[in-house]
């Protein structure tokens, strides 16, 4: 990276004061669906830290159904939709409470939204989220954001492009006018091919331009218990860099992940803000 986008990076950092923050289910998780909860208490740290020191913080989470898998002892993820929609409302229960203990731990006060997309795309309903989060943010708690899984089956009928908690956590941001949004992923950003597969494959630090050369780069989902994979991280950033608003893709279970992306180290991949949008939604549908 070079010192100007460095140094422009560093500034995004230090002035962003509304943060989104999405973690995904392979950043929590095992692959046996048990909670890693060294890595959430290093999360609910680096939050509560940030919250100190005067951020407004929201955090989205994905999870339900592989903690539920994990709650359940069971070998995989249920098939019939029925069945996963049980595991998803054991799976909440649990996540939220270890997310309310570790808080606690750092004497914050969690609250929990759970929402579906008609949520998002009804304007009336729209506008009950937008002032409950900002009621939320104003009295110092912390809003934690998920799926609701018991009810929706977009995400558990997720197609790689629509109902997954990257899409969800744009939204979001677009609708609490954020500053900046941070998708924390198992893999330490964009590559120009799929580091899985080629060992030779490079990290994209800085990306200034989204088009389908960038699409046909992503990989695939990566967890086996998690939704998403990086087209849908990428379809995310568009979203919010289209508003203006600034983007970091990194790898969750780093130590001090957090404190290092806001301090404008030059890890994972950053989406500035004046990112160029050259890409059209069929693309991303077929893709």
């Amino acid at each position: 990276m070079t010192d100007d986008k460095l140094s422009n990076r560093r500034s995004v950092m230090a002035s962003a004061k509304r943060i989104v923050i999405k973690v995904g289910t392979s950043t929590i998780t095992f692959d046996n669906g048990r909670m890693n909860l060294r890595n959430i208490d290093r999360l609910a740290r680096a939050i509560s830290n940030l919250m100190n020191g005067g951020k407004q913080v929201i955090l989205v989470t994905s999870g339900a159904i592989g903690v539920g898998v994990g709650c359940l002892d069971l070998d995989r993820k249920p098939t019939e939709m029925r069945d996963k929609q049980a595991v998803a409302a054991v799976g909440q229960c649990e996540l939220m409470n270890v997310y309310s203990r570790c808080f606690a731990e750092y004497s914050h006060v969690i609250g929990q939204i759970l929402l579906t997309k008609d949520d998002l795309d009804e304007s009336l309903t729209r506008g009950n989220i937008s002032n409950t989060m900002e009621a939320l943010l104003e009295k110092g708690i912390l809003p934690i954001v998920n799926e609701n899984d018991t009810v929706s089956t977009t995400e558990i009928l997720h197609n790689g492009t629509f109902g997954d908690n990257d899409t969800l956590s744009a939204q979001v941001a677009c609708l609490m006018s954020a500053d900046l949004l941070i998708i924390l992923s198992d893999i330490d950003g964009l590559y120009n091919c799929d580091p899985k597969e080629n060992t030779d494959a490079c990290r994209i630090p800085v990306v200034c331009r989204i088009d389908r050369a960038m699409l046909d780069h992503a990989g695939g989902i990566g967890s086996k218990l998690a939704t998403g994979g990086m087209i849908t991280k990428i379809n995310a950033m568009s979203l919010v860099v289209s508003q203006g608003i600034a983007g970091v893709i990194a790898e969750g279970s780093q130590s001090q992940i957090l404190e290092d992306i806001l301090e404008g180290a030059d890890i994972g991949t950053f989406f500035d803000p004046s990112c160029v949008v050259d890409i059209q939604t069929e693309d991303l549908v077929s893709s």
